[in-house]
């Protein structure tokens, strides 16, 4: 089947992530796994969060991974952890989910969007070095899509500020630039295994990851209510520790993660293939040195909105990530940035389009969301509906 084609065979719901394949390669490990952690009672803390962090450490090539509640804490606990205090400047990119920003605030720092580059969407380095003033205290380059930011060219800016860089990993488990994994580019990173990442917990769960020792100590008690040793607390901190449960299902689905993410890259290969005679598509693709991992699938066409419609009445998972710059939402309108700040940012929060993507699917869903975008697209250039 091709997008040329008239017909489409009805293939069901095509969701825009399928965790219940994933689910079902699993299930009888982790059930084990689970066992184990009932039968002993170690909820919090305990061996199987130790041996977690140990091998997602080892798998990216850090010193450290401390466990945490969500990726929101981690990314909070990261900044902390390295010197960002209330009052201090954070520069991150305008294009990114709301917990970025979160994070850089929830400290009383001072969240400073900038611009992204036009043809991957990663933070600007020229937008970056231009925002740097005396008071900035990190820079946080967002790993988005998938994808892993230009890391060595935030370095030299960051050092010439006595800035921290602090990644933003959350979409870029086992991505790497120049052989270098995403989440170990910094000082410190915070990332999320929520649900639908490309490690994903049962739930609610993230990491820090640093190959500072001061950092991970630092990390470890600011997550353990400022405290080191017990009942001794040194500063305010927060109740942010992974579960043991949830560490049980990370453990198992990272032996499997660097194949989950080749079937990924397979995918936006087909992907690539069978849209590539769409016209007014703009594919994604990835950048020199980038080894990516397609957290998203993300595409950039006019009439978005009608076209969106239309593959969702399909019954396609296609979605949106993410529709409103950080700067143009109410929660931070009070930066003071209007319409027009941060063009690209914009253009693109305008255009973008996520379609289903994921380990377990299969040629014939994409061939057949590949058909109804296709179909979508003309009927939105033409004011005729599909056939």
């Amino acid at each position: 089947m091709t997008i040329d084609d008239t017909t489409h065979v009805d293939l069901g719901p095509i969701p825009l992530v399928d965790l219940g394949a994933q689910q079902r390669e699993i299930d009888s490990e982790v059930r084990e796994g689970l066992d184990a952690i009932f039968a002993r009672t170690s909820f919090i803390g305990g061996p199987a969060v130790a041996a977690f962090e140990q091998d997602y450490a080892l798998f990216l090539g850090t010193r450290h991974c401390i466990g945490v509640g969500n990726g929101t804490d981690a990314l909070e606990l990261a900044l902390r952890a390295s010197g960002v205090a209330a009052g201090g400047e954070v520069i991150f990119p305008a294009n990114t989910f709301v917990a970025t920003a979160e994070a850089i605030a929830r400290i009383g720092a001072i969240p400073v969007p900038v611009d992204v580059d036009p043809e991957y969407l990663l933070i600007d380095p020229t937008a970056v070095e231009e925002a740097v003033t005396p008071n900035t205290q990190a820079i946080m380059p967002v790993h988005l899509f998938g994808q892993t930011a230009f890391v060595e060219a935030l370095e030299p800016i960051a050092a010439g500020a006595g800035a921290a860089i602090v990644e933003d990993a959350a979409q870029s488990q086992g991505a790497t630039r120049f052989g270098r994994a995403a989440g170990t580019l910094g000082l410190a990173a915070g990332t999320s295994f929520y649900p639908g990442k490309n490690l994903g917990a049962a739930g609610d769960a993230g990491a820090v990851l640093t190959g500072d020792d001061e950092v991970a100590a630092r990390v470890r008690m600011l997550g353990d209510h400022g405290s080191a040793v017990k009942y001794s607390h040194e500063v305010i901190g927060m109740n942010s520790r992974l579960d043991a449960t949830q560490a049980v299902v990370l453990r198992t689905k990272l032996t499997r993660l660097a194949a989950w993410n080749e079937r990924r890259r397979e995918a936006a290969r087909r992907y690539g293939e069978l849209l590539a005679g769409v016209p007014g598509l703009t594919l994604p693709k990835s950048a020199d040195g980038n080894l990516d991992v397609w957290h998203l699938y993300v595409i950039r066409l006019d009439d978005r909105d009608r076209v969106l419609r239309a593959l969702n009445e399909a019954g396609i998972g296609a979605g949106m990530h993410y529709p409103t710059p950080i700067h143009l939402t109410g929660a931070f309108a009070h930066l003071g940035f209007g319409p027009g700040s941060f063009p690209v940012a914009e253009e693109a929060a305008g255009r973008i389009l996520s379609l289903p993507l994921y380990p377990h699917i299969t040629p014939a869903q994409q061939e057949h969301v590949a058909d109804r975008l296709a179909d979508s697209v003309r009927s939105a250039r033409t004011g005729r509906p599909s056939g």
